[in-house]
């Protein structure tokens, strides 16, 4: 591995088109894949309705920490590059940001980074508003800082049941 420093990525994973499964496990591969990057751990898959536009299948969602060494631009870089692989392709002006898609990757944190660059905002501006996020991400690091909310454990116990009642657990992400 390179000298730059080691930190920890949680990446958000969805899909609601094709196998959305088999995609979240392949997705993982790739994570897993990149240079001077390895995949620490992954929640359980989740299912939950459509957000934004909802007349549309239902998503998978779950959340992977990463141990890398990429910068935060690079790393932001090859998740939509592994979205490009996975059939996804975005539209410049952002108006298919709410529709159904075969794979969608957010960086959600960086380390303790506070980023806010065109194209790249650390930590994800909706994350703690997010309860398909919340819950994934509770689960496998319920302490983890989300700077200038609290922990995920925290930001999840603000939210309405409802909001939690709706993500529904799925399997286990195994990316065999």
């Amino acid at each position: 591995m390179s000298e730059t420093p080691e930190n920890r990525a949680f990446i958000g994973l969805g899909s609601n088109l094709g196998d959305s499964i088999a995609t979240l496990k392949a997705a993982l591969r790739s994570l897993d894949a990149l240079p001077d990057t390895r995949v620490a751990i992954a929640s359980k898959l989740y299912r939950t309705a459509a957000w934004g536009v909802t007349e549309q299948p239902d998503f998978i969602n779950a959340v992977a920490l990463l141990h890398t060494r990429r910068a935060p631009r690079q790393l932001l870089d090859d998740l939509l590059e592994i979205e490009r692989h996975a059939g996804r392709h975005r539209l410049d002006d952002g108006s298919d940001r709410w529709g159904p898609r075969t794979l969608d990757l957010d960086l959600l944190l960086y380390g303790h980074e506070r980023i806010d660059e065109p194209g790249l905002h650390v930590p994800h501006p909706r994350l703690h508003e997010r309860a398909f996020v919340l819950v994934p991400l509770a689960e496998i690091a319920p302490d983890v800082d989300i700077p200038g909310v609290g922990t995920a454990a925290q930001a999840l116990a603000r939210m309405a049941p409802a909001q939690v009642e709706g993500v529904t657990y799925a399997e286990p992400l195994d990316p065999a």
